[in-house]
């Protein structure tokens, strides 16, 4: 398994759909993150976008100086960006950050929001954007000279002087569950990303995607996005699960949910179909919660109880072909430490995150009567 965790520019706190146990998510926490996830033995972290969030590559790169050896997974927008410039972004932070760089396409957001930045595209249209954006991109990186003539972009000429560190191109992950996304993805992306549904769903998703992918000549790797809640023992964590939604009242549910039906996303739409809108039945499979995706758009279930439960439960998922997972929980710092420390014992980590886990854990333990080591 390869574990990454999440840097939550858009809020941080305690509880959701509340300002009580609130934090700010300033560049001192961020860095406080940052060195955590460094030295916790995750692989990276995924950074959002959108117009609720800090700028994932400003972010990312303020936070170089402070990690030696994470990954930042970092969004490209086709429609709100040019491949040209993409490319020039894309080769800079990967040569400054020596190969730490990995890219997350992400084709567009809620209509609102899209219509703010002045893209009025329709929403299949978007793919269609996103693959020449690409086939663009991709050919920049390779060290090309290109011509290219599409319906959305006309290249005459393009070029990009300093070749990034990862050939050919930092590897590229895609989410999207519609039938226009599931061939882009296909055709591009190294890994395939899906948000947190129950393990059938997932697998049938997969299984499509691997089809096109064949058509393509092409074979990809799997990821998902989930949140975890994770305890010493199984009722502490469902009353963590539960804590964490109790100050989201009623009123405040209905609004998020009204908001969430706008977004044309197929898998926002699956998001909320999960949770019903109610507090009441959110085990949607076992040790799946949807109680997330109540006010949360993207990611809505986490994985809830001990750690011998949730990680066979992440091992159902790495059976089916999941092999990268993109976790985090609320209030990030903290839950970086518990999920590392009480879950990444139970997995079967990739061979550096494990190295890794093996020198945190070797000297566990306060000193008994500042002589005794303590016991296993």
């Amino acid at each position: 398994m390869n574990v990454f965790w999440f840097i939550p520019t858009g809020g941080d706190s305690h509880y959701l759909g509340t300002t009580k146990g609130g934090r700010d998510v300033d560049l001192n926490y961020m860095k406080q993150l940052a060195q955590a996830i460094d030295s916790l033995g995750y692989q990276g972290a995924l950074l959002p976008t959108g117009r609720s969030c800090e700028d994932a590559w400003v972010t990312a790169s303020s936070l170089l100086s402070v990690t030696s050896r994470m990954k930042f997974l970092v969004a490209l927008r086709p429609g709100l960006m040019l491949p040209s410039v993409a490319a020039r972004m894309t080769s800079t932070f990967d040569r400054l950050s020596d190969g730490r760089l990995l890219i997350n396409v992400v084709s567009g957001s809620n209509p609102g929001e899209q219509a703010g930045d002045g893209v009025t595209i329709e929403y299949d249209e978007r793919y269609k954007l996103t693959d020449e954006f690409l086939d663009v991109w991709r050919s920049l990186l390779a060290g090309n000279e290109v011509k290219y003539e599409g319906d959305h972009l006309h290249i005459q000429g393009g070029r990009l002087i300093y070749p990034p560190v990862q050939t050919p191109h930092p590897p590229i992950f895609f989410g999207g569950s519609s039938e226009a996304a599931l061939p882009i993805a296909a055709k591009h992306c190294d890994v395939y990303l899906t948000w947190g549904e129950p393990v059938d769903a997932v697998k049938e998703k997969i299984d499509r995607v691997k089809a096109l992918a064949e058509k393509e000549g092409r074979t990809l790797t799997f990821g998902i996005r989930l949140h975890i809640i994770v305890r010493e023992t199984e009722e502490a964590a469902w009353r963590a699960a539960n804590d964490l939604i109790k100050y989201a009242d009623d009123e405040t549910i209905a609004s998020a949910q009204k908001e969430l039906s706008k977004h044309v996303s197929e898998g926002q739409r699956r998001m909320l179909a999960l949770s019903s809108g109610s507090k009441d039945n959110l085990e949607i499979s076992p040790n799946l919660w949807a109680g997330v995706g109540l006010v949360r758009a993207g990611a809505g279930t986490a994985l809830v109880g001990d750690p011998v439960t949730v990680a066979e439960r992440l091992k159902e998922y790495q059976n089916i072909g999941i092999d990268t997972f993109i976790v985090s929980g609320y209030p990030h710092l903290e839950e970086a430490y518990r999920v590392a420390e009480l879950l990444f014992p139970h997995l079967p980590l990739n061979s550096v995150q494990e190295k890794e886990q093996q020198f945190i854990k070797s000297n566990q333990g306060v000193v008994i009567a500042d002589s005794i080591h303590p016991t296993k």
